[in-house]
């Protein structure tokens, strides 16, 4: 995995293979490539950034159709010749691939035991080889690219060109591609947000599709020769291409346009006069709510750190039992599921591997579950079905800071619904609304006078080891702060939370070690209280996060404050100055606070 964009139309396709790389940038990668059809195939590929693959395409290169690729290394070191494009032995076809090949290792033996030679560490090249078989069996460019996954076994968001065809075969299986149509050209992504600037008429592949691409055509079908459900839709208009505008990076505009976005998220979902939300997108009845005998909220990274907040939320406000998953882990356990349950499949992209896998584990057992998404038409929203849509607008840093912040938002206006529904009454519900809607002017506060960050960065620049601790709704804070600073500073941190600080972490405290505590003015702050004495004791340096005005600054090294809210609605400002210490602090470091090393955006393998 990470990225895929091709074209087939009137035009030199190189420079627009290049131009849609940049634009899938966000998504995390090592190494680019690309394959052009001029009369053969020419590849060009290596590691790095994509301005280093156009440094080393030729100007003068000619060819009106191609397919490129950004890798995120699954199988295989980073390498030049792990890098995608892979072609077959004759150089007859060129493939690009997402996803993961479970069966490449006997694949990659049969064909070693055939001959053939292999020149990658990958088990996307084994599907060049296959390909190419097919084709030598006098095979049609699509027949042979079915023929090819029949031996397969696993997720591929799969694009093969070939040497003697003016053709582009697409096929899709739990790795989303999307086909946009132009005049007399045609395009194909892994995402919408990469085809906006060419064409808002798109073909969202489904799982088992299969899809042969010529200039401004598009036949689609099934892997098994049935006839595909796949139709053309429009773009979302708010999917457009994010522009930096005054700011150095990505990850700083999307911190600064959170209280925008949160308005978006909130806009139209409260009911301040009767103290209650609507998520139209849900379509249950205040029966149907008070039926649900639990909730649960499953989500990986950033995403499972909101639902960590959402479930505190809904049982909070509704008295309803609620459980946040680990989605890597869920269907791998054999869940237990209530088919009169409510789950919801959290994330940013939509495309997440291991909570698409999740959905479709719910589903075979027969139970709701509903998308909390940001990207509109993703693989969890059509799998779903239904849900919420958060409406952050394009997220292009790779570390999230918007999307946590509207997941949270999402999730607090369902437990209120839920809540309403059931025994919250309307006083409490009117005073939530009231202070979930003031929050958007709070952060704008706050990042207007941000406080004494450049001491915290200072103390966690080069710390060994930096330990986050917070309670009730500030522990998922503490897991998320921690989790942003690791990302894009790559400083190893702990999060806690902070009643089980003395039950080990304590033990890496010595002197002058940072420890960040979450401790806005809630029932939990005098427990936390004393949390922060005993890391005073060892020598720690506290970095403390708390509402302004509150006597806990006292017990600070670096005391930094934002507005008072709900305690539930927390979240949603301490949250703000993790985000920034981190991107700071990979500034300092020197880090690429855009794309760090290693991640991926849009998660695509298990």
């Amino acid at each position: 995995m990470c990225g895929i964009f091709g074209y087939i139309g009137f035009r030199e396709a190189a420079p627009l293979l290049i131009d849609g790389l940049r634009r899938l940038e966000y998504r995390g990668y090592d190494s680019a490539g690309l394959a052009v059809h001029n009369g053969g195939l020419e590849v060009h590929k290596c590691i790095g950034r994509v301005d280093e693959l156009a440094a080393i395409v030729p100007s003068n290169m000619s060819g009106m159709t191609g397919i490129a690729h950004t890798r995120w290394a699954t199988h295989g070191k980073v390498t030049d010749a792990n890098a995608h494009p892979h072609t077959s032995e004759d150089g007859s076809v060129a493939i690009v691939h997402n996803g993961i090949i479970e069966n490449s290792r006997a694949l990659r033996n049969w064909l070693m035991a055939e001959g053939v030679l292999l020149r990658s560490d990958t088990d996307s090249e084994v599907i060049a080889h296959l390909v190419q078989r097919a084709r030598a069996d006098g095979l049609s460019p699509v027949d042979s690219v079915r023929r090819a996954l029949s031996h397969t076994r696993g997720t591929w968001g799969l694009c093969a060109v070939f040497s003697d065809e003016d053709i582009i075969i697409c096929a899709s299986n739990g790795s989303a591609l999307v086909v946009g149509i132009g005049d007399g050209e045609t395009y194909v992504a892994s995402d919408q947000q990469s085809l906006t600037a060419h064409t808002k008429r798109v073909i969202i592949l489904n799982d088992g599709d299969i899809a042969e691409l010529t200039a401004g055509d598009v036949q689609t079908g099934r892997l098994d020769g049935g006839v595909s459900g796949a139709q053309i839709t429009t773009i979302d208009e708010s999917w457009g291409e994010a522009e930096l505008g005054d700011y150095p990076h990505y990850m700083l505009k999307e911190i600064h346009e959170q209280p925008e976005a949160l308005r978006q998220c909130i806009s139209g979902r409260t009911v301040l006069a009767d103290g209650n939300a609507k998520l139209g997108g849900l379509d249950l009845t205040p029966q149907e709510l008070q039926a649900i005998p639990h909730v649960r909220l499953i989500g990986c990274g950033t995403a499972l750190h909101a639902c960590q907040v959402g479930r505190l939320a809904i049982e909070r406000l509704a008295r309803v039992p609620a459980l946040a998953h680990v989605a890597s882990e869920f269907r791998s356990n054999d869940p237990v599921i209530d088919p009169a349950a409510l789950h919801f499949a959290v994330s940013q992209s939509g495309e997440t591997a291991d909570t698409l896998s999740a959905v479709k584990e719910i589903q075979l057992k027969n139970a709701r579950v509903m998308g909390v998404i940001n990207v509109v038409g993703s693989s969890i929203a059509r799998q779903c079905g239904q849900g919420v849509y958060i409406h952050s607008g394009p997220e292009q840093a790779v570390a999230s800071t918007k999307a946590f912040s509207n997941m949270v938002a999402a999730l607090t206006l369902f437990a209120l619904q839920i809540g309403r529904a059931r025994s919250l009454t309307r006083e409490p519900g009117v005073k939530l609304v009231k202070a979930l809607e003031a929050l958007p002017d709070q952060i704008e506060d706050y990042l207007a006078n941000q406080g004494p960050l450049s001491e915290a960065v200072e103390a966690v620049q080069d710390a060994k080891i930096v330990l986050f601790l917070g309670r009730g709704p500030s522990a998922p804070v503490a897991r998320e702060g921690a989790l942003k600073l690791m990302e894009v500073a790559y400083i190893p941190c702990l999060a806690y939370p902070a009643g089980e600080m003395k039950h080990g972490p304590i033990a890496l405290l010595e002197e002058g070690s940072p420890v960040v505590v979450i401790a806005p003015n809630d029932k939990f702050k005098q427990k936390t209280v004393s949390n922060i004495q005993e890391c005073r004791a060892r020598g720690a340096k506290i970095i403390l996060i708390h509402e302004e005005g509150d006597d806990i600054s006292e017990e600070a090294d670096i005391s930094i404050s934002v507005g008072s809210t709900d305690p539930m609605l927390s979240p949603l400002l301490t949250v703000i100055p993790l985000q920034l210490l981190a991107y700071q602090t990979g500034l300092a470091k020197g880090c690429d606070v855009d794309k760090p090393r290693n991640l991926a955006k849009s998660v695509t393998v298990e």
